[in-house]
């Protein structure tokens, strides 16, 4: 992963970043060190030098580190363990492999994918559907993955 820019945020763009957050802002505390690092896909927020928010689309939304570091409060989908060899590989989300889904989702929005018996995160999508559709439909793909255990992002150094 190749890093474009890494820079010092100022305090109105980590305040803005953190009501983007909504019920994440947590993972940003008052006395971290906020650096913003442009790479591709997505740019990265680091909290004391750990990735732990990604912008996508210029929306701040926690990476999988930053998920782990916090109680997944909303935009949550969770997934049976058949799913979960094919999801820390890439694999997009579909249908029949969710369990539940945080009803609020709509089309579009960003979420967390954790499996139903540790309930850990092993991805973060885009949702192509309305949460209450993921967990009725029986077919097609709900989430697109766009970060993942093992991914680029996941094994950043800096």
């Amino acid at each position: 992963m190749k890093v474009k820019r890494r820079y010092h945020l100022k305090k109105r763009e980590v305040k803005r970043i953190k009501e983007g957050l909504a019920d994440y802002s947590g993972l940003i505390p008052e006395k971290a060190i906020i650096e913003f690092l442009e790479v591709e896909p997505y740019p990265l927020v680091l909290v004391d030098g750990e990735p732990l928010v990604m912008l996508v689309n210029k929306r701040p939304f926690p990476t999988l580190k930053g998920a782990l570091k916090t109680s997944i409060k909303s935009n949550r989908v969770v997934v049976d363990m058949g799913a979960v060899k094919f999801l820390v590989k890439g694999a997009d989300v579909m249908s029949p492999g969710i369990v539940d889904a945080d009803p609020r989702i709509e089309k579009g929005d960003l979420v967390i994918v954790v499996d139903e018996k540790y309930k850990k995160p092993i991805t973060i999508g885009i949702s192509l559907i309305d949460g209450p559709s993921m967990v009725r439909n029986r077919k097609g793909k709900a989430i697109k993955n766009i970060h993942y255990i093992g991914d680029k992002i996941w094994n950043l150094e800096v």
